[in-house]
């Protein structure tokens, strides 16, 4: 297939990239490298560089090109900034979401594949979380992509464009060639290892009394290429819809940290601070939708095998990809 992937030079975008051309589909990146890198497209892919928010561009690129289906990764995705400033968070996740979905309907495209999230529930009234479990998001970020998946399923009413919405829970690992590079780095596994890197001192436990087995939070965490997989076996859903991605697990801060620590062999020292606010104790997904509908088959659920992958890339970029 030739598929368009809006925010390719991101972070998920570029394994999901990588994935599909290693399975010989034809790839076009799309990004505005605000937050992405370029040096994260794959060299195979074709790449323009724009930003969704300009409309004509975006429908004049699906009219020429006649992509099979779309992946869109280009959204922002920082919980806290979400809090201070949501007006960018629905500019961009929602307005600039709508002029990708116009341009699929205005290139004849059939197929949208959307990066979704575990922040469209809230605070879970159940675990593990399930498609039908209420989804009462407690930020903008969050809200923005709730209110995505619904322009999503009108325009397949209306249009006739299929969708996917796959709500993952915690993305981490990393490829041989590509990994994380946040500026600021806001994800557990990355932050700890930057310890062992020497960038930090210590790595921050919020939180040391949650009812969890070792009271600090349980989180499911998600290798990229679980993710990538899912992605491309999403490209021939049978119908349209939304998939919960995750191992079905979790695993605690404590467990990630002294999982990190045997990775690397550095102590990682860890201090407890409070609470923040707004974090749910256990975010756990169920995935078997993904499984029964799709054929999903996650291949890295051990968490030393998704922290070596991560380690393994930070120590052939030690300051990702500025070099």
């Amino acid at each position: 297939m030739k598929v368009l992937v809006c925010g390719g030079a991101g972070y998920i975008g570029s394994a999901c990239t990588e994935y599909l051309l290693d399975h010989e589909h034809e790839v076009v990146v799309f990004d505005s490298l605000v937050t992405g890198h370029e040096e994260a497209v794959d060299s195979r892919a074709d790449f323009v560089k724009g930003d969704l928010a300009n409309r004509d561009l975006i429908i004049k690129l699906c009219r020429q090109e006649q992509f099979d289906a779309i992946m869109h990764f280009a959204a922002f995705s920082l919980v806290g900034e979400s809090m201070k400033d949501p007006g960018k968070y629905f500019r961009n996740n929602l307005a600039n979401g709508i002029n990708l979905a116009d341009a699929a309907v205005e290139g004849g495209i059939k197929m949208i594949v959307f990066s979704s999230t575990a922040a469209t529930f809230g605070q879970p009234e159940e675990n593990p979380i399930r498609e039908t479990s209420a989804q009462v998001p407690i930020n903008p970020y969050g809200e923005s992509k709730l209110c995505f998946e619904k322009v999503l399923r009108w325009y397949n009413e209306i249009h006739g464009v299929k969708y996917a919405a796959l709500r993952y829970f915690n993305a981490a690992g990393a490829t041989v060639n590509f990994g994380e590079d946040h500026k600021p780095e806001t994800h557990l596994i990355p932050l700890v290892l930057q310890v062992a890197q020497g960038k930090r001192d210590k790595i921050m436990v919020y939180g040391n009394d949650y009812e969890t087995k070792d009271g600090t939070c349980v989180r499911d965490y998600i290798h990229i290429l679980d993710l990538a997989q899912a992605h491309m076996l999403a490209l021939t859903a049978p119908e349209s819809g939304h998939y919960n991605l995750g191992t079905g697990s979790g695993l605690t801060v404590n467990e990630i940290i002294q999982a990190a620590r045997e990775v690397t062999g550095h102590p990682i020292p860890a201090e407890v601070a409070p609470r923040r606010a707004g974090d749910p104790s256990t975010l756990i997904a169920c995935s078997d939708r993904a499984k029964e509908v799709l054929g999903w088959k996650p291949q890295f659920e051990n968490a030393n095998t998704i922290i070596e992958s991560v380690w393994k890339w930070m120590q052939k970029h030690p300051n990702g990809y500025a070099e």
